[in-house]
């Protein structure tokens, strides 16, 4: 049995317009100059205080507790407002069809999302019961700490060897690579195809069709480990 992780935003869900939303009201709530959207998108995965620390790192602590709290408040508006839009990326949804047929793999998600994000994310794509288990940012350490994937590998009886994590972001690559995982980097996302290659991504695809065959190639390697 293998397992296949999930990223949420930037690899399921293309949340950016949300996410650069809610950026600027919590900035602008709490009267701080907003980061540009490069700046933002490039955080995407963190844990809420650890990303506002990366983007506020000269100010103390407690800034980055405030700002993630706004972050919080005003997600949670745009989401019952017209102006939610977190369309899945071309093809995911047939893969994820596709891989949940198989008897040889079970599917997770990790995710900087909380739980509350995720079951939202769920609600609105009908993706209840695909995943065997689901680890999100509230309930382990900031990605790229190894925690979530060693979670998910152990709630679902599958050494790390066996499992691979897909993202679009170093942050995932690297959390993979350090629980011992695989790693395959998507292009569509929030960080540039060579931040992927240099964080360990075992593979890079363009598109979701090419995903079957890498995860062929990385589990036919982990075979012959």
């Amino acid at each position: 049995m293998n397992l296949v992780i999930f990223d949420v935003d930037g690899t399921l869900i293309d949340s950016q317009h949300m996410i650069v939303s809610a950026m600027e009201r919590a900035f602008g709530a709490q009267s701080r100059p907003v980061p540009s959207r490069d700046r933002i998108l490039s955080i995407v995965g963190l844990s809420l205080e650890t990303a506002m620390g990366v983007l506020c790192p000269e100010e103390p602590d407690e800034i980055a507790v405030e700002l993630a709290s706004a972050y919080k408040a005003a997600f949670f508006e745009l989401r019952h407002s017209p102006e939610h839009h977190e369309p899945m990326f071309p093809g995911a949804i047939e893969a994820l069809d596709r891989l949940a047929e198989r008897e040889d793999l079970v599917l997770g998600i990790a995710t900087g999302k909380s739980q509350r994000g995720v079951r939202a994310i769920l609600d609105l794509h009908d993706l209840h019961g695909r995943f065997a288990t689901i680890q999100t940012a509230d309930l382990h350490p900031s990605k790229p700490d190894p925690s979530m994937v060693l979670t998910a590998c152990a709630e679902v009886g599958v050494l790390p060897q066996h499992a691979v994590m897909i993202g679009d972001t170093s942050y995932d690559m690297e959390m993979g690579r350090a629980a011992g995982a695989s790693a395959i980097g998507v292009s569509w996302g929030y960080h540039a195809a060579e931040s992927l290659k240099a964080t360990g991504a075992t593979a890079l695809i363009r598109h979701f069709d090419e995903l079957d065959a890498a995860l062929a190639n990385c589990f036919a390697e982990t075979a012959t480990a």
